[in-house]
């Protein structure tokens, strides 16, 4: 099936999610979960809303999508997250077999890069880089401001 959207859009509407989080006084990361095309789940840090420190945008994605799709296994979806999943995002996403994640910015403090590089389900295609400095800029002027 083609999509007239690209990947540069399904970033765009996770970036919409980080900027919820930011306007919330949350850390600014969205992440939305695409399949067949079609958008099935959004989220953003809710940690503090919540009371939560497992309330991250992933995890929360990946709830909703299993929820819409009524499967734990996503192994035919995309996330698309504004930010590198820290290794709890990462291990959820192993556990459900999400086909690929797309990623803006690197996390140098906590990505999984840097603790569990090989956590992530094998089948799982990773890239990154799409609109990260819009997501880097975000996350600056979040920390700035609380400084």
């Amino acid at each position: 099936m083609f999509s007239v959207y690209s990947d540069e859009y399904y970033m765009k509407e996770a970036m919409k999610e980080a900027q919820k989080a930011y306007e919330s006084g949350e850390i600014p990361v969205g992440a939305v979960i695409v399949c067949q095309n079609i958008i099935i789940a959004r989220a953003h840090n809710m940690t503090e809303l919540l009371n939560d420190v497992t309330a991250h945008a992933e995890i929360l994605a990946i709830t909703a999508a299993e929820e819409a799709l009524g499967s734990k296994y996503l192994n035919e979806c995309s996330m698309y997250v504004t930010l590198e999943p820290c290794v709890m995002c990462a291990g959820a996403s192993a556990w459900a077999q999400l086909e690929r994640i797309v990623y803006a910015a690197a996390d140098e403090k906590k990505g999984y890069l840097r603790y569990a590089p090989d956590c992530l389900h094998p089948k799982t295609k990773i890239e990154y880089g799409l609109l990260e400095s819009e997501s880097r800029n975000l996350l600056l002027k979040f920390f700035k401001e609380r400084r």
